[in-house]
């Protein structure tokens, strides 16, 4: 016996008791460890024995899943079962069938299973809790049994009864039913009155596109225990591209693109990188209870074969991680990044979405909620495409294949409408039919067309990039001038119109509420747009370029460096960290080898003092996270100035992203072809 693990087990001479939640992932961990430390010679399911050959076929396919299916007479109409490796009943069938322990189905199928018809708590709370104060909260919280459940009580008692007096029980039963069994067992029981055998039982392979509708844990999750039964995997680092020799051109130093990984090869990645990093600590605990998880995780030797207990898995971990492996496909296949204030917002709500279903972690349904509400809906895609991946499926085995809905098995269904967004045929620059886009002849031809001395910007981009800038001014204009609006009650003048909030809020005063805006004196003369402030150095690449006519600002950025992203002959792109904007043009000089910005701690406080410095105007606009450290006010009123600070979290997602990206051309006869190689 390991004295790190103990099962919560109630023992009755030589039967012990388990208590098991349906179908959740933390009792077939539980029913895992208690079978292979406890070691039975017969373990019982509360399955029905009417069903025991279809479960058998079903056993020998895992971990391909399948559904047994039944007419049920009485109500007439079908019964769809799936069968699942974290359901605690099939995994205490298949640990028995590992140790050699005899199985037997002590169910005697006298009505529908109860186990079905009962509400239980999330079963997160096991990892908080512990198994046994769980049960204990459940039974003094329990409603009264019904006569049904005493009658299905008595018909497992009787088959319990049965069983070898001699041998070593395990019982695995549902946590609704053991306290009726418990006391049916205190008497003997007479046969009751069931069907011996069902007609026209049937097992179906699942097909692999209806697994996350139909099935109580998500498919991924089940992908990742059956990860877990086996080995318990060290730490596994993200994929890092292949090695390849870098080509120096000039000042530019290229890295031509590796091959990339098949998608069952990525699949599999993921599910070792989850499997590793979601298991359940104690931050808190002691040492001798982290000595006493060491030990629960020893190797247990049975007939000369031998088995690892299944470290407890943490389901806020899975979901963290979950969301990281989906941001990574999202910028694959989008381009698009997703902000840490949008993890926080994302965490936040499938939080409160679960607590609305009276549960404590978020379901894949309220993740990919979250994912939609606060990135867009191809994130949401991400995170449903990916809980929903289980690589054991297949659609062609030597079952017949049935792809169901989720109304077909459940009675309540929650439906999402995702509408992704992927590039339109005809917008593409290279329509089907047509030429294909010029490739290089080798690695490195386009970069050697770079030599750094007349490199200019891409004119449409510019438009896009004024005009959100003149939009921001806008903005931060009416932003002061609601700061300084004023509200009051109507008396002789509507002012500057009705204020309905006020009005409302005050409508038991009988009294109507006029607003006034005050006249800003000043306009906005410079913008900030921070999108990183880059703390690890990743947008190493600063840049200073004045507007080409009048109608266009000064700009200073940091990106990433454009030449490890070769698009086109002479065509570079890179990703902005930050940018500033200042009107009007042909003023600005190297912002990045300025001596008077010596005193900025980070490129973010660079452009801010430069804006600050360059600015005609009184107000400048700064777009980020979060505001600027406080010494910068001190600053902008000596110099007569003041920031107006936007929240990045009050602007459309969908119109930065538009300007998010600059192109960088080589000289100006480059902007004719660039067209044909900027999407």
């Amino acid at each position: 016996m390991h004295k790190g693990f103990n099962p919560f087990t109630l023992q009755q001479g030589l039967i012990q008791y388990l208590p098991v939640v349906p179908g959740r992932l933390e009792f077939a961990e539980e029913v895992r460890n208690a079978i292979l430390v406890a070691q039975p010679q017969v373990v019982a399911v509360e399955l029905p024995f009417t069903l025991e050959k279809a479960f058998q076929c079903a056993m020998a396919r895992l971990p391909e899943l399948s559904v047994i299916i039944f007419e049920d007479s009485e109500q007439d109409r079908t019964v769809y079962l799936p069968v699942e490796i974290t359901d605690p009943f099939v995994e205490a069938i298949r640990t028995a069938q590992e140790i050699g322990a005899e199985v037997f189905f002590v169910d005697p199928d006298v009505g529908q299973p109860s186990q079905l018809d009962h509400y239980y708590p999330d079963t997160f709370a096991v990892r908080r809790l512990g198994v046994s104060q769980y049960v204990e909260n459940f039974w003094l919280y329990s409603k009264s049994a019904r006569s049904e459940m005493q009658r299905h009580a008595a018909g497992i008692a009787w088959k319990l009864q049965g069983l070898d007096p001699d041998a070593r029980v395990l019982a695995v039963i549902s946590l609704n039913l053991l306290k009726l069994v418990l006391i049916a067992m205190e008497t003997p029981q007479s046969e009751p009155i069931t069907r011996l055998r069902r007609e026209e039982v049937a097992v179906y392979n699942l097909h692999p596109d209806c697994l996350a509708e139909v099935l109580v844990e998500a498919p991924l999750i089940q992908a990742v225990y059956e990860t877990r039964r086996f080995w318990i995997p060290d730490e596994i680092e993200p994929e890092k591209p292949p090695e390849v020799d870098p080509l120096q051109v000039g000042e530019f130093t290229v890295f031509p693109p590796g091959k990339p990984a098949m998608p069952s090869e990525q699949l599999e990645l993921t599910i070792q990188r989850l499997a590793s990093r979601c298991n359940w600590r104690k931050e808190e605990g002691s040492e001798k209870q982290q000595n006493q998880l060491a030990e629960a995780l020893e190797i247990v030797t049975l007939h000369e074969e031998k088995f690892r207990l299944v470290a407890p898995m943490d389901r806020q971990r899975f979901n963290f991680h979950l969301w990281a492996e989906a941001e990574r496909q999202y910028e694959i296949n989008t381009g698009g990044k997703v902000a840490h204030w949008q993890r926080r917002l994302g965490a936040r709500y499938s939080r409160n979405l679960a607590l609305i279903d009276k549960m404590l972690v978020a379901g894949p349904f309220d993740l990919t909620i979250a994912a939609r509400a606060v990135v867009d809906d191809n994130f949401a895609w991400e995170i449903w495409t990916l809980i929903s991946n289980y690589p054991y499926q297949r659609a062609d085995t030597d079952l017949p294949t049935l792809n169901i809905t989720g109304e077909e098995v459940w009675i309540k269904m929650k439906r999402v409408q995702l509408h992704r967004r992927l590039p339109k045929k005809k917008t593409r620059p290279c329509p089907v039919g047509l030429r294909p886009r010029k490739k290089e002849s080798y690695p490195g031809e386009w970069a050697r067309q770079f030599d750094g001395n007349r490199i200019c910007s891409y004119p449409p981009e510019d438009l896009v990039l004024e005009n959100y800038g003149l939009f921001l001014k806008k903005k931060g204009k009416s932003i002061l001038s609601e700061e300084r609006s004023r509200v009051e009650p109507f008396t002789s003048s509507l002012l500057d119109g009705i204020d309905l909030r006020e009005t409302l809020r005050n409508w038991h005063e009988g009294k109507l509420y006029v607003k006034e805006f005050q006249k800003i004196a000043g306009e906005v003369g410079a913008v900030v747009v921070i999108f990183n402030e880059d703390p690890q150095n990743h947008f190493n690449w600063g840049m200073t370029w004045l507007g080409e006519h009048s109608q266009e600002s000064d700009m200073a950025f940091y990106s990433t460096d454009p030449a490890n992203h070769i698009i086109g002959p002479g065509i570079a792109r890179a990703e902005y960290g930050g940018f500033l904007l200042s009107y009007p043009p042909r003023r600005m000089i190297d912002v990045w080898h300025d001596p008077d910005y010596c005193s900025a701690e980070s490129k973010a406080e660079t452009l801010l003092l430069a804006a600050l410095d360059y600015t005609l105007q009184r107000f400048v606009v700064y777009v980020a996270a979060r505001p600027p450290r406080s010494f910068f006010k001190t600053i902008a009123s000596r110099m007569d100035r003041k920031i107006i600070y936007i929240p990045m979290g009050q602007l459309s997602p969908v119109s930065l992203k538009k300007i998010r990206f600059v192109h960088i051309l080589d000289n100006h006869e480059t902007r004719s072809i660039a067209k044909g190689f900027i999407s």
